[in-house]
Formats: C-alpha cells, structure tokens, sequence
C-alpha cells in the first residue's frame, strides 16, 4: 500500500504523462485498503490504455462521463 505522500508524488508524475489527453477529466487521490492510490477520471472508455501503476501506486480509472460546470 502506498502511503500519502507516495500518492501524490505518483499523482504528479501521472498528471504529467497524462497532459493534454482530452478524455481525462481529472487526476486525485482515493483511499485503496490501509494506503492510497490514484484515481483518473474520464470521459469515456479509450483505445488507449492508462498505466495500472505509477511508481508502485495503483491506478485506478473511473470513467464519469462528460464534466460540465453547473450554477
């Protein structure tokens, strides 16, 4: 399990792989067991795969559809 500071670290470094892909809507942090992971959300299922790991820190894709802003 990978602690609180290691998500975020992989969470960086995963933002940055991950920049300009238009069906990533957003990159945070969720609790996995007794540790962390990063969770990816996006628009909708792609041909192009996400890694399910960075730097020992699971990935876990979830896809939300379309994000919109609402008042």
């Amino acid at each position: 399990m990978a602690d609180l500071s290691q998500a975020r670290a992989a969470k960086e470094r995963l933002r940055a792989d991950l920049a300009g892909r238009p069906e990533v809507r957003g990159i945070g942090i969720a609790p996995d067991g007794d540790g962390y992971q990063v969770q990816v959300n996006v628009s909708r299922r792609t041909a192009a795969t996400l890694p399910r790991a960075v730097d020992g820190v699971n990935v876990r894709v979830r896809v939300v559809g379309a994000v919109s802003a609402r008042a």
